[in-house]
């Protein structure tokens, strides 16, 4: 009795655990590219103050998606004399599931856990003189990088031209730091008024 056949179902290839792996699939759904053009398309649009962009970890995480199954080469290209660079694309199976697994991280919340976020919790270690002073520094960092955040993304959309889209994670990452900093001043305040109710002999003073 002859085998049956059967359709050949795509491989579901291991989720990569950095920020920097969805990036990298994110700009191959636009086109194919090589690790030279993904670096500056990341650094134009701002991308790399999501999470540390080097030479080296952009090429080991190519070659972690590549060895995954997310990514294939698709040729090579080459420029004058410069040495010829690997073009990469997704697999059938990679681009189903970054899109699955884009869709899950934007209509799941899941539990992040910032270092301000347990920091926070033991303030009134500080006392209040250091407790105040700390906030308003943050105040202050914050204000630079909503500024310096502000300046990248109008650069990125009217110099280099980015649809809005393609930059989109600039405007909730500005969101998300005026959120912030409302929150770290509003509090600085209360703690140098007094309001904000502190450890009996936790001043610290």
């Amino acid at each position: 009795m002859p085998a049956r056949e059967t359709s050949a179902v795509p491989h579901k290839p291991k989720r990569p655990a950095n920020a920097l792996a969805l990036a990298v699939l994110g700009l191959l759904l636009e086109q194919p590219m090589h690790p030279h053009a993904m670096a500056g398309a990341l650094r134009e649009r701002g991308m790399d103050r999501a999470f540390k962009l080097t030479t080296g970890s952009l090429y080991d995480t190519v070659r972690a998606l590549t060895r995954d199954g997310w990514i294939e080469a698709d040729g090579t290209e080459q420029v004058g004399n410069r040495p010829a660079r690997t073009v990469y694309r997704h697999t059938a199976a990679g681009r189903e599931g970054f899109t699955d697994w884009l869709d899950e991280l934007i209509r799941e919340p899941s539990p992040e856990y910032p270092r301000f976020l347990s920091a926070v919790g033991y303030l009134g270690a500080l006392g209040r003189v250091r407790a105040a002073g700390a906030l308003r520094e943050r105040a202050a960092a914050l204000r630079e990088r909503i500024e310096q955040g502000a300046e990248d993304y109008r650069t990125a959309r009217e110099e280099h031209g980015a649809p809005r889209l393609f930059v989109i994670e600039a405007e909730y990452a500005a969101a998300m730091a005026r959120a912030e900093l409302a929150w770290v001043e509003h509090t600085a305040d209360e703690v140098e008024r007094g309001t904000l109710a502190w450890p009996e002999g936790a001043d610290g003073e």
